[in-house]
């Protein structure tokens, strides 16, 4: 790695000269600044690549020096140190601007490690034609700043609650997060902890020793051991039970389990999000959910937005599809089934019209896909529910619906029960949509 200039704030005169003296040994270039104040004199006079920066100073602390770097619009990263190292200080470190966060002790080799995961690995949002995070589709202000929280938060070992109706593509997210993580070489597992039996999911978690029970008959890991250095996504947390979500508590807190049956813990090293689209402020306030969990799990949240709430996304989620079934993007779709597609509210979400597009492409027979090949739920979507109190209308230009009405003749013969069919409409509209726009049509045997 290339030489990297550094500036170490800490009043602990200890500690800032034992990790300038370490940071220097790795190379790079460290100013010490002991206080806020100072802090600032030394921003004023120089660019740095990194800062490492403690949260509790007297006078000007750690969030107050974020604070004014964000003010001049600096984007230097920035990793929080501190020996304070409570949820509300991560959250609040976090949400300020801060890149990375530590409590002290911190070993050696680790800081060294989150020092050039910084330096190198810094994330940034999929410029146009290149591939998104973890196949995070679609340009609409809410996938966008769902895709900014996964750049602020990707590089640090912040628990992440990802929340989302069904279908929205929460594990997606978690992928995308991973893939822009300091932990990207090492697994991401995940398991949905609504499918698994208490029992079977405590064991699958924590994993067991033999003879812990019937059929155990060798000891196994279970994921938090298997996933050692890498990432761990909890799904549907919400339906976890009690007596789990205490050992998932301690997980979070001690970074150590203890197998199903075995006497001593072992140490873990995992990152852990979690997914779910439950309310989960909502069952802690009904006793369902721990609270000091729900304070564990949601240090930073990424709330994915419905896909009736982005519909302008779906084009481009439907090109997706069609590249990857072979078909050219730009003749895979008419414009009429492009927006009764927009049209549907998809209370399945993403994962709803992925099923929707499969079948269309079946049912065109590979062909370009036509407005009668949408199943019948979506074809029937020209007015639909879009949220509480709102109604959805798609409304095509005259001279779009004048041209779709045109080629679906051409491409008809002229036969107007089968153009109508084409775009989605009975033959009586058709007859009085040919009058309306002084179509000229004679109807073919």
């Amino acid at each position: 790695m290339s030489v990297a200039r550094l500036l170490v704030v800490d009043d602990d005169p200890t500690f800032r000269l034992s990790t300038s003296a370490l940071l220097r040994e790795d190379g790079h270039e460290v100013d010490e600044a002991g206080d806020g104040a100072e802090a600032v004199r030394f921003l004023k006079e120089d660019d740095y690549d990194l800062i490492l920066l403690d949260l509790r100073m007297p006078g000007l602390d750690g969030i107050g020096i974020v604070e004014v770097l964000r003010t001049w619009g600096a984007d230097t990263p920035i990793l929080m140190i501190t020996g304070y190292g409570t949820v509300d200080s991560a959250v609040q470190a976090l949400h300020t601007g801060v890149d990375d966060f530590l409590t002290k002790p911190v070993e050696p080799d680790v800081l060294s490690a989150r020092v050039d995961a910084l330096l190198t690995r810094r994330p940034s949002l999929p410029r146009e034609g290149e591939t998104p995070p973890g196949g995070i589709l679609g340009r609409s202000g809410g996938i966008r700043a769902v895709l900014e929280v996964i750049e602020r938060v990707a590089p640090t070992d912040a628990t992440v609650l990802i929340t989302g109706e069904t279908g929205t593509g929460k594990e997606l997210v978690a992928r995308a997060i991973h893939e822009l993580s300091g932990r990207t070489s090492a697994p991401f597992l995940a398991v949905n902890c609504a499918a698994l039996a208490e029992g079977v999911l405590e064991s699958e978690l924590f994993g067991h020793v033999r003879g812990a029970f019937t059929g155990a008959t060798r000891d196994r890991k279970g994921l938090f051991e298997a996933a050692r250095g890498g990432t761990v996504l909890l799904d549907e947390i919400g339906d976890v039970s009690s007596g789990l979500q205490h050992r998932l508590l301690r997980v979070l807190q001690e970074r150590e389990l203890t197998p199903v049956g075995a006497e001593r813990p072992v140490q873990v090293d995992v990152r852990v999000l979690a997914a779910t689209n439950r309310d989960l402020r909502a069952e802690m306030e009904a006793g369902r959910f721990r609270d000091d969990l729900y304070y564990r799990l949601n240090v930073v949240r990424v709330e994915i937005p419905p896909l009736r709430e982005r519909r302008e996304d779906i084009p481009l989620i439907a090109e997706s599809f069609f590249r990857r079934v072979g078909l050219p993007p730009h003749a895979a779709c008419s414009p009429l089934a492009i927006r009764q597609l927009q049209a549907h509210s998809w209370p399945g979400n993403v994962r709803e019209l992925l099923s929707a597009l499969e079948s269309a492409h079946i049912q065109s027979g590979g062909r370009r896909i036509e407005a009668q090949h949408l199943p019948a739920e979506v074809r029937g979507g020209r007015d639909v529910q879009q949220g509480p109190g709102e109604r959805y209308q798609v409304q095509s230009p005259p001279e779009v619906e004048r041209a779709d009405i045109e080629r679906a003749l051409a491409e008809a013969g002229g036969v107007r029960t089968i153009a109508a069919e084409r775009l989605g409409m009975s033959r009586t509209t058709l007859w009085r949509k040919l009058k309306e726009y002084g179509i000229h049509s004679e109807e073919s045997s």
